[in-house]
């Protein structure tokens, strides 16, 4: 587990792009939290590093549910808020995008249920009370993103030094 705190949205997304610059392709980030506490910033940041040349458009997908932004490895933004469970995201097709090439992030993750896979970067996003301090608490599964936590963290740690 790594806990790493916010205090701005900006600060946000600079943790974002810090992740998508370790990442290798073919993960899942499953980001959990309240609404408006900063899950869409951060995958504004890690599509800056992913594909950079789609990073303007990053926005909430909450009424389109995925958007796609192409690159060298194509990143799949999905909020699965207005989704009721696992039934709703294979009804849409959206499972064959959690095995692919590319970066899956996905917002609001709890709601996958049985449909999460097991190799996953997980990011819990919580207020710290202040105005915009947050607390981003990551955890992996699997030895793919445990190897990418590991190099976030080392990354991380250089970064403050």
């Amino acid at each position: 587990m790594l806990r790493l705190y916010s205090d701005s949205p900006h600060e946000t997304e600079q943790l974002g792009f810090l992740v998508g610059s370790t990442l290798p392709a073919g993960t899942f980030i499953a980001l959990q939290g309240d609404l408006g506490c900063g899950k869409t910033c951060f995958a504004r940041g890690v599509v800056a590093a992913v594909a950079p040349e789609s990073s303007h458009r990053v926005a909430s997908p909450t009424y389109a549910i995925m958007n796609c932004y192409p690159g060298s490895v194509p990143v799949y933004h999905f909020d699965f808020y207005r989704l009721s469970g696992d039934d709703d995201v294979v009804e849409l097709g959206f499972e064959e995008y959690f095995y692919g090439a590319g970066i899956c992030i996905v917002e609001w993750s709890e709601r996958l249920a049985e449909l999460l896979p097991a190799e996953r970067l997980t990011i819990l996003f919580e207020y710290c009370g202040e105005n915009d301090k947050r607390l981003l608490s990551f955890s992996a599964a699997g030895d793919l993103c445990d190897s990418a936590l590991n190099r976030l963290a080392n990354v991380y740690r250089q970064k403050k030094l």
